[in-house]
């Protein structure tokens, strides 16, 4: 039986998306400095909602709030995809690596909110 989580720090899903996070942010810092307040911020933006909502959501009360913030993570996870596609596009990066970490992270976030909407809490 798994140790119940006491912080958000102790998800393995808040890991994988923090990891993302730090992933995104060396990329980013790549692109053209044309980028800077364009797909650089919008990118990093989203990037940090995916595990800002997980620790958001680890404190809430119930299952419904708790799986709301799930959602709003996938939902800003689906958008670091799209802005990660858009700068393979653009020829600003390789986005291989960081593309398999939001992968195992859209994963991981499938299956918390699976057990919390599965829970008996």
């Amino acid at each position: 039986m798994a140790i119940p989580a006491k912080t958000f720090q102790d998800l393995l899903v808040w890991q994988k998306a923090h990891q993302l996070v730090l992933n995104v942010y060396r990329l980013t810092a790549k692109f053209p400095s044309s980028e800077v307040y364009a797909l650089t911020s919008q990118c990093r933006r989203a990037a940090v909602s995916v595990p800002a909502n997980i620790a958001e959501g680890f404190r809430k009360h119930g299952k419904a709030d708790k799986v709301r913030y799930l959602n709003i993570s996938q939902g800003s996870l689906e958008e670091v995809r799209y802005y990660l596609i858009l700068a393979k596009d653009l020829g600003y990066a390789d986005i291989t690596d960081t593309m398999s970490l939001l992968e195992e992270v859209s994963k991981f976030l499938d299956r918390y909110k699976r057990a919390i909407s599965n829970s008996d809490f």
